[in-house]
């Protein structure tokens, strides 16, 4: 069982000239403390259910960047990036860039987005929820072309690409771990089993019929299920304690999933990654 972190939060003590060395000092300690993973969120806006929206939030590619810089063994990603915020070329090219900074600890954190409200507030387009997931297919199709440097023009519905030249290419190989990341039975967990290494699921009383569905995709696809990294977000709290964390892994561990993510709603707070690092060892 691996265990991983993600930062959702960027308010602070000390306002906005703490936001670099207490996101510093964080990143650090999970990469010191034996964490598999370390992971922000690609949003522009704070969302609901963790702060107003008002709240600091950092461009989630630029935090990662600043991550890898300071940072040994972590691996790196978005929980998830929406498909529409970035051109599909052009974000393949940055998770490129990171994963040649990082030696090879770049993930591809994507999913179909869902937050309106950023995207109608910075200008981003917005489409209906259909055209997002072709547009998420086509660019889990992209991703694995360019990883696999095949300059040939790309004709999809929504995008067309003359050249998808990527160099240099990613350390990863084959290329850097794909997650999807979402729990839709229909389409997000039919994308898993096609395109991704890994699926993130909420730890909710549903997870356990999600790896199912998920398992039927996969015999469908002819994929291996066991090929497939099964994730799970769950929430660290300033109350949490080293018993309740111990028993949301087991329990998860026993559903069948291999890496737990907590999100740290105050990663700020000195026992934060403590606490996480001392049950990555005893599951380890």
């Amino acid at each position: 069982m691996r265990i991983g972190i993600q930062i959702p939060s960027f308010t602070y003590p000390g306002g906005q000239e703490q936001i670099a060395p207490t996101f510093a000092r964080v990143v650090r300690e999970a990469d010191q403390a034996g964490l598999a993973s370390l992971w922000v969120m690609d949003h522009f806006f704070q969302i609901r259910g963790v702060g107003a929206a008002e709240e600091p939030m950092l461009e989630g590619y630029s935090a990662l960047a600043y991550a890898a810089a300071i940072t040994e063994r972590i691996t790196l990603g978005t929980m998830v990036t929406g498909v529409v915020y970035r051109y599909p070329g052009i974000l393949i090219k940055t998770v490129t860039t990171l994963d040649v900074l990082s030696g090879g600890r770049a993930w591809f954190g994507v999913g179909a987005a869902w937050n309106a409200e950023e995207s109608a507030g910075l200008g981003v387009p917005f489409p209906p929820v259909a055209r997002r997931f072709e547009q998420l297919e086509e660019t889990l199709r992209l991703a694995k072309q360019m990883w696999a440097g095949d300059e040939s023009a790309f004709d999809g519905k929504h995008y067309k690409l003359e050249r998808p030249l990527n160099s240099p290419p990613p350390v990863s190989r084959p290329h850097p771990r794909i997650l999807v990341g979402g729990g839709g039975e229909k389409k997000t967990l039919r994308l898993v089993a096609r395109y991704a290494d890994a699926t993130n699921l909420f730890d909710t009383p549903e997870l356990p019929h999600k790896l199912d569905v998920l398992r039927e995709h996969c015999a469908r696809e002819g994929r291996p299920y066991g090929d497939i990294e099964k994730t799970a977000l769950s929430v660290l709290t300033a109350d949490s304690t080293p018993d309740q964390l111990q028993e949301i892994v087991g329990r998860l561990g026993e559903q069948g999933v291999d890496q737990v993510i907590f999100s740290a709603r105050q990663p700020h707070l000195p026992n934060a990654v403590a606490l996480l690092a001392g049950v990555a060892a005893t599951f380890a």
